[in-house]
């Protein structure tokens, strides 16, 4: 089907939710960056939301190693039969979900907006654009994970790789970012963590 609702129920204790996508593996990328993978630990990510653009059955699989809760919308390089949009709700917040080549112009607030709306979503997640970003708009938070190995683009040159790790509570989220950026260091890449909080509007 085209669009996909789904309820989380979770237990007590901090859980994070992975939010990730446009892999493009193995066309464009070989792998995941190991800086990442070490990362991503099963024991602790409750449910995964991927945008799309796993292109392969490998990816699919290394996901549901990480969670049994792998929610992924269908990407313009995805072959399998994904819905082209997913709302889940988890610890009373609804999420949208949305790989974003459908969205035109590609990355427009205005235009996710009304995506936004007809999902009736308080958060929209999204990718395609390759490039990470956190925006609220009128009081609903858009995000968009970026391509977790930094896959090339149409749209972006000098691509940094990234990806979302969510701790969802009741009337807040806690949004850490994770990126890789070129270091002048021994190692070639150097790893970032930001941190965003949103607090959810009172209705």
């Amino acid at each position: 089907s085209r669009h996909r609702p789904c309820r989380v129920n979770r237990g007590s204790g901090k859980m994070l939710v992975l939010v990730i996508g446009d892999l493009h593996i193995p066309q464009r990328v070989s792998a995941i960056p190991e800086k990442f993978k070490k990362l991503l630990v099963p024991e602790k990510i409750e449910a995964v939301m991927c945008t799309g653009n796993l292109v392969s059955q490998e990816m699919f699989g290394y996901l549901k190693s990480l969670s049994s809760d792998v929610h992924i919308v269908k990407g313009d390089f995805d072959e399998n039969t994904l819905p082209e949009t997913k709302t889940v709700t988890i610890a009373g917040w609804k999420f949208g979900l949305c790989h974003g080549h459908q969205v035109v112009p590609w990355g427009d607030m205005e235009a996710l907006a009304m995506l936004q709306r007809q999902l009736d979503a308080d958060v929209m997640v999204t990718g395609h654009t390759h490039k990470f970003s956190v925006d609220v708009h009128e009081g609903s938070l858009f995000i968009n994970p970026g391509s977790a190995t930094g896959a090339y683009s149409g749209m972006q040159s000098d691509l940094v790789p990234s990806f979302v790790l969510l701790d969802v509570q009741e009337a807040r989220l806690t949004i850490y970012v994770y990126e890789l950026h070129k270091s002048s260091g021994p190692e070639p890449y150097e790893l970032k963590v930001k941190e965003i909080k949103h607090t959810k509007p009172e209705k």
